[in-house]
């Protein structure tokens, strides 16, 4: 199974700590760069899902966002500070006698005081562990959306090597139509000129032109090189760098055929030789 380097996945969770938000998305790179940007209160995260990331990941510019929003208004996580309260309305009942004319204290005017009211703070165990259980998620749907990718990038490639496989059987059988031609075509230009040459002086120059055009070693190599290719689709894993590799050498080859090239058809098979090799350079240029 090959994997594109190109995903995004997001997910989020909501409990008693609040809500969670992870978001990883990736693009294309040639090494493996992961950048975390991770809320405060679960920072010391940020080693070990990197280390999540190495494990699942070989090649991409990898971007994680984890951000956390506490609940807001949560009355179950509001508690008063009786004692204090206690104290406080003791206090405002002592400075009530000794100052007769004193506004009275109500409840709102002792809430307000500070230390009153307290909030809760999230468990922070519950909390990271929320946090890697949410990432470990958000991973799993990231690579599986890679590997669809991948999926679709290797049909894709595996239908260019059919196609290049039959541009190359073409120029293959193109061949001995060729060198008829010329032949046919020599002949008469000597019928032109009222030359004559001998059977064993064309037959050389038959095989001087046959040597100049021949492309069979290019064809051959062309060959084994869509053999290989399919062996590494095949193998999968992170194969990217191989790929685009032997996408060099099928260039090389094509270019040599086109350079080779005597006759329209056999220079209009080098061009579309050349589309087709472009093409999956494209899209193995997305390839982990």
């Amino acid at each position: 199974m090959i994997y594109s380097m190109t995903a995004f996945a997001r997910r989020e969770l909501r409990g008693d700590f609040g809500l969670l938000v992870c978001e990883i998305r990736s693009v294309n790179q040639r090494y493996l760069e992961a950048n975390l940007r991770l809320s405060d209160v679960v920072r010391e995260l940020e080693m070990p899902l990197r280390d999540k990331l190495r494990q699942q990941l070989s090649r991409g510019k990898v971007d994680v966002w984890i951000k956390h929003e506490a609940i807001e208004g949560n009355v179950s996580n509001i508690h008063i500070n009786q004692d204090l309260a206690a104290r406080l309305v003791a206090a405002a009942s002592q400075i009530d006698q000794l100052a007769r004319h004193a506004a009275p204290l109500n409840a709102a005017d002792i809430l307000r005081l500070p230390g009153v009211v307290c909030v809760a703070e999230p468990n922070q165990q519950a909390l990271l562990a929320a946090t890697q259980s949410l990432f470990d998620q958000t991973l799993s749907d990231f690579v599986a959306m890679r590997q669809r990718e991948g999926q679709a990038l290797q049909q894709f490639i595996g239908q260019r090597l059919d196609l290049i496989a039959i541009e190359c059987e073409k120029v293959r059988e193109r061949m001995p139509h060729i060198l008829a031609h010329y032949r046919q075509r020599l002949l008469a230009r000597l019928q032109d000129i009222k030359a004559e040459l001998d059977n064993d002086r064309l037959e050389q120059e038959m095989v001087l032109f046959a040597h100049k055009i021949d492309v069979a070693e290019e064809l051959d190599r062309l060959s084994a090189h869509l053999v290989e290719i399919k062996r590494v689709l095949q193998q999968g894993g992170a194969v990217g760098r191989k790929l685009d590799f032997l996408m060099q050498e099928l260039n090389r080859e094509a270019n040599t055929l086109g350079s080779k090239s005597v006759s329209a058809d056999s220079s209009l098979s080098s061009v579309e030789l050349k589309v087709l090799i472009e093409q999956m350079r494209e899209q193995i240029q997305n390839l982990e």
